[in-house]
């Protein structure tokens, strides 16, 4: 079963990999951020999510932002061993730990993503499609999520709709082709300890982006 989402925010950044620590974004949302979004309204072990395909609705536009952050978190070890003791001193002093770093972000971008749910191993006796489309959709309308959805970075939120995707009155996408080169798929939790990151090779035609599944050869590790 196909879904699809409108979403938008002011700014929204996908972070190149390769740049490490800076923040420079895709050109476009990358298939795991798109995935997040549905995640975001519907998770459930015993399902899947796989986006087919991005719309890109408004123009790519950027926007160079310099921001504060901390250098460092506060550590696992010290909180077990915190709670272990009753005591111990778990603050993180902002001041000493601040530093700036410069980002390249995209602002005031609008998607429309489509994807549908593959039913996994974990789906119960009592699990079927129906079930989790109708659960999905009455979420959507609602306009309810588990946790808020984000565009690449969680402190960009974003506003999202369920809306048709063969309506007359959808805003079309960009007259633009593209060739965005290879970009970030999702990352692969088959070694939980070392997720692996697979890539595609992404092409935007008229502000389309066809997404291949997750198991095809177009994703490479």
């Amino acid at each position: 079963m196909g879904f699809c989402l409108e979403v938008s925010g002011d700014l929204a950044c996908f972070t190149r990999p390769e740049m490490k620590v800076e923040r420079v974004s895709y050109d476009v949302i990358t298939p795991s951020a798109a995935r997040s979004v549905f995640e975001s309204i519907l998770w459930k072990p015993a399902i899947r999510w796989q986006v087919t395909r991005i719309e890109v609705l408004n123009p790519i536009r950027w926007i160079n932002l310099r921001r504060n952050e901390v250098a460092s978190v506060i550590s696992s070890r010290n909180v077990i061993s915190a709670m272990k003791a009753g005591k111990g001193a778990l603050g993180l002093y902002v001041e000493e730990e601040r530093q700036q770093r410069a980002g390249l972000l995209l602002r005031d971008v609008r998607y429309r993503l489509h994807a549908n749910f593959e039913m996994t191993a974990q789906a119960g006796a009592t699990d079927n499609n129906n079930k989790f489309a109708e659960m999905f959709s009455r979420r959507a309308e609602r306009g309810q999520c588990i946790n808020q959805p984000y565009l690449g970075c969680r402190e960009f939120a974003c506003d999202f709709s369920l809306v048709d995707a063969d309506s007359d009155g959808n805003q079309p996408a960009i007259p633009e082709d593209r060739d965005l080169g290879w970009m970030l798929y999702d990352l692969d939790y088959c070694s939980p300890a070392a997720p692996a990151p697979l890539f595609y090779r992404a092409n935007m035609q008229q502000g389309v982006i066809t997404v291949p599944h997750r198991d095809s050869l177009e994703v490479l590790a």
